[in-house]
């Protein structure tokens, strides 16, 4: 398991560095400059010498290589820099809004979870029934309603029924448990029942599925009860496509919730990577989409650790 472990480490480092590669001149191809933003928002006169002193302040004269190089020599010193924008370090700027991110990704994909295995598992049970077209119509409902629209209409009926409307100010879970719960379990259940909805259908399609393998009838004719045969023979194997999706989706949430934060008002990643985007920052949206590449790349290596302990076959070859 070790060397299997080290094996898909290694894999990382030419991955994240490709990633970085690719996100550093992909965003200087992109038209805008963050200085001229800065400084001639609004029809304001400025000359070329203060445009030029301050391009070379924020080192934006230098060849692309050397500027390449020099964030990457931060990235590993944890270091990325200093926001374009704001003036503030990249590393204060996401560290502000990554708790309420991950939390709200983390309640969404737990919820999603303890809601789509047994709904698929069921639904696989009783394929063609009543509860697997009931559980069926749950998935497409869930995929096709966008998240915003079901964010609003969940705001509207906790103000109709409850004269609940969303915090302006994130209270962090340490500070006061309930208020943040209260804050963040509705944009959690938004995100996760969409997530639900995906993975309850990867779950039915490999429970379908491991059904109809020869170990599932040697189980059944060995006098084993289809309760055991389910959980212990065909469950674990049925996870493995649905492990993949469920990593996926989670690191998907990490920087993918900017319309739910939107509805719901939280200043999270997905937020400050809009108004990064907005204000033409390089630094900053380079430094959050390498996060993300991080968050994606770290998830992949957990889901392969999961496929290794379920099934020894994996690392064994």
């Amino acid at each position: 398991m070790l060397t299997y472990l080290a094996k898909r480490l290694l894999l990382m480092i030419p991955t994240l560095l490709g990633a970085a590669a690719l996100i550093f001149f992909m965003l200087r191809v992109v038209p805008g400059d963050v200085v001229e933003v800065k400084l001639r928002a609004d029809g304001a006169s400025v000359t070329q010498e203060v445009i030029d002193a301050e391009r070379s302040r924020l080192g934006l004269d230098k060849p692309l290589p050397e500027q390449f190089a020099t964030w990457l020599v931060g990235l590993v010193e944890l270091d990325p820099g200093l926001s374009m924008w704001t003036g503030r370090s990249v590393v204060d700027e996401m560290s502000i809004r990554l708790p309420l991110s991950m939390q709200v990704a983390i309640m969404g994909a737990l919820i999603a979870t303890l809601m789509a295995v047994p709904m698929g598992t069921l639904s696989a049970l009783y394929r063609d029934s009543p509860i697997d077209y009931l559980l069926r119509v749950f998935s497409l409902v869930g995929l096709a309603v966008p998240a915003f629209w079901f964010g609003m209409v969940m705001i509207l009926l906790l103000l109709w029924l409850f004269n609940w409307l969303p915090p302006v100010i994130y209270t962090p879970f340490w500070v006061d448990p309930v208020a943040n719960l209260s804050q963040l379990i509705w944009p959690a259940l938004v995100v996760g029942i969409r997530y639900a909805a995906v993975v309850a259908r990867m779950v039915r399609s490999s429970v379908v599925e491991v059904m109809k393998e020869d170990y599932i009838r040697t189980a059944r004719a060995k006098g084993l009860d289809e309760k055991a045969v389910v959980i212990r023979h065909a469950m674990k194997n049925a996870m493995l496509p649905a492990i993949t999706v469920i990593g996926l989706e989670f690191a998907f949430l990490m920087g993918g919730l900017v319309v739910t934060e939107q509805v719901f008002n939280l200043n999270g990643i997905g937020q400050l990577f809009v108004q990064a985007v907005a204000h033409r920052d390089f630094v900053l949206v380079q430094n959050i989409v390498m996060f993300i590449a991080v968050v994606f790349v770290l998830t992949n290596l957990v889901v392969d650790l999961l496929y290794a302990a379920l099934d020894p076959r994996i690392r064994y070859r």
